[in-house]
């Protein structure tokens, strides 16, 4: 089978990771934290950008109104994303309050 994009070969084997791995190797991108933070700045950047984008068509400063679509389009689709993250890990708490020990 070809592989034009490469996605096949640049793929590395999986490897079970060592039980004794030390806390720097565990630890080496950001945490869940850190990700979910900057995802729900990047979000509010975009609601702003939205916001701006309808002010300015409405007091005619801007007069494009496919900009101001795409930038209420994208700020639209990153909350909608953002709150499937949510809910997804509201369900994996749900879940391990009823593991029962």
């Amino acid at each position: 089978m070809a592989d034009p994009l490469g996605f096949i070969s640049g793929c590395q084997p999986i490897r079970p990771q060592a039980a004794q791995s030390t806390p720097a190797q565990a630890n080496s991108g950001p945490s869940f934290k850190d990700a979910l933070i900057d995802n729900i700045k990047r979000v509010d950047e975009l609601q702003q950008q939205a916001n701006r984008a309808m002010e300015d068509i409405a007091t005619g400063k801007r007069d494009d109104l496919e900009g101001v679509i795409l930038a209420t389009q994208q700020a639209d689709s990153a909350f909608r994303m953002l709150q499937a993250v949510r809910n997804r890990v509201m369900e994996a708490y749900d879940e391990l309050k009823q593991t029962r020990v």
